[in-house]
C-alpha cells in the first residue's frame, strides 16, 4: 500500500516503450563464499573480477553508481552441500558455491516499479532520483529474500541521478501523491553499464 512505507527494492514491469517485460534475465557468476545477501529487487555490479556483487552506491550525484552497474537482481541458482541444486529468491551471505549464477534484469530500458520514501507529487515526472538508503547486507529480509530498498523522494537533479521518474502507479491502494508514493523509474544514460562508455577496471 502506497499510504505505508513498505519498500520492495525494484521490480521489474515494462519497457519504456510501453511492450511488456518478457521477464528476460542473464545469468551471471556470483564467487563462492561471497558475504553480502542479495535481495531480490537490489540494484547489483559487475566487480573488477567479473563475478555479481551488491551495489553499494545510492546513485546521487555525490554518490553515482559504478561502471560496472549491470542491473537488478531477480534471485539466483547455486549447488549447495547439503540441500543438493538450489533456486532462490536471495542470495545468502558466505553461501559456498562454485557454480553460482545470479539472475539478473540488464535491460537499460526495462522500467521498474519502486516505492518513495515519501510522498512525491506529479511534479516529479520527469525528474531524477537515487535510492534512498545505502544497499548493504540488511536491506533486504531473509524471511521473504525480498529487497526493501526505496527511492529517495526528496532528492532531485537534472544530471548525474541514477534513476529517471517516468510514471506512477496507478492503481487500488496506490495514487499520486500518497504518502509512500510508488513510482516507474528506468537506469539513466551513465548509470548503467550498457549506456556507459566507462568499463569496469
Amino acid at each position: 500500500m502506497a499510504t505505508t512505507a513498505t519498500p520492495y527494492g525494484l521490480r521489474p514491469i515494462n519497457e519504456v516503450s510501453g511492450l511488456p517485460y518478457a521477464g528476460a534475465t542473464r545469468k551471471l557468476p556470483i564467487v563462492s563464499g561471497y558475504g553480502t545477501n542479495i535481495f531480490y529487487g537490489s540494484v547489483v555490479i559487475i566487480n573488477a573480477t567479473g563475478t555479481i556483487e551488491l551495489c553499494t552506491d545510492i546513485g546521487s550525484a555525490g554518490d553515482p553508481f559504478p561502471a560496472g552497474t549491470i542491473g537488478v537482481f531477480m534471485g539466483c541458482s547455486y549447488t549447495d552441500a547439503t540441500l543438493g541444486f538450489v533456486n532462490r529468491q536471495y542470495w545468502p551471505t558466505g553461501q559456498v558455491a562454485s557454480d553460482a549464477l545470479a539472475f539478473i534484469v540488464d535491460d537499460p530500458n526495462v522500467a521498474f516499479q519502486i516505492q518513495g520514501d515519501a510522498a512525491m507529487t506529479q511534479i516529479t515526472l520527469g525528474m531524477n532520483a537515487p535510492l534512498a538508503n545505502v544497499q548493504s547486507t540488511s536491506t533486504g529480509s531473509t524471511a521473504t529474500g525480498n529487497s526493501n530498498v526505496a527511492l529517495d523522494a526528496t532528492t532531485a537533479a537534472t544530471t548525474g541521478i541514477a534513476f529517471r521518474v517516468v510514471d506512477f502507479i496507478d492503481a487500488p491502494g496506490s495514487e499520486v501523491g500518497d504518502a509512500f508514493t510508488d513510482v516507474v523509474v528506468k537506469f539513466n544514460p551513465g548509470s548503467h553499464s550498457y549506456t556507459s562508455n566507462t568499463g569496469t577496471a
